[in-house]
């Protein structure tokens, strides 16, 4: 199963891996009179580079020495599984199955980081993240590490992401600066903020900063165009 570049691991002094570091002091001081255990990350539609951001995050957070946990809950198009070239059972195994948690876990190279991957895809998804049971699984989980990070589908496309917001402690909206108009990024907060969830901030990706010559998140983190 080939492996998408986790840049944080493989290349850790690239500028690109300095840029996600900033990104993870920047969320351990985000909440600093409240509990921020559970991240969630997602977007505002399909291919805005969430999903390899939020991998990246985990590797930098993990290698600062904070155990992390990272699930996946695109249970539409999981892809963390494939990044770490893992196999994908996980979420829906547990909520189907009342399966305990930690029995699914899968330890990556990285040290401190562990994945639930999704599992096999459901025909409900909505369904199995608005249970009491995906509930008690976050709860289970953050029992076992310092954070979760949560990898959920776009917020548009479906309700999946609003149905999760007001599960998590904090939401980061990835939005892609070539491909999203104004109105759509506009629609995904109001969305998050209508379900009272709490955005913590906006990655906007792949900006050009000329005199840098490559494609950077601006403003929490950064990844190269080139490494998808």
């Amino acid at each position: 199963m080939a492996q998408r570049k986790l840049i944080v691991h493989e290349d850790p002094k690239s500028p690109i891996s300095e840029a996600y570091r900033t990104l993870r002091t920047n969320l351990q001081f985000a909440k600093i009179n409240s509990e921020l255990r559970t991240i969630m990350f997602t977007s505002s539609g399909p291919a805005e580079g969430k999903s390899t951001t939020i991998a990246n995050v985990a590797v930098a957070l993990a290698q600062s020495g904070r155990s992390i946990i990272l699930v996946d809950c695109d249970l539409r198009k999981p892809v963390q599984h494939r990044i770490f070239g893992k196999r994908n059972k996980g979420v829906t195994n547990i909520l189907v199955d009342d399966s305990p948690a930690e029995t699914f876990l899968q330890d990556t190279e990285i040290d401190n980081l562990r994945i639930l991957p999704s599992g096999p895809i459901p025909p409900n998804p909505s369904e199995l993240l608005s249970s009491a049971k995906m509930i008690q699984l976050l709860d289970e989980l953050k029992g076992l590490a310092d954070f979760v990070l949560i990898d959920a589908p776009p917020t548009i496309a479906v309700t999946d992401a609003a149905v999760m917001a007001v599960k998590v402690d904090g939401i980061v909206l990835v939005i892609d600066s070539t491909s999203v108009r104004p109105e759509m990024a506009q629609k995904a907060k109001d969305l998050l903020v209508k379900a009272n969830g709490h955005i913590l901030g906006v990655i906007l990706n792949r900006v050009e900063i000329e005199e840098e010559h490559a494609y950077y998140y601006y403003y929490y983190g950064s990844e190269s165009k080139s490494k998808k």
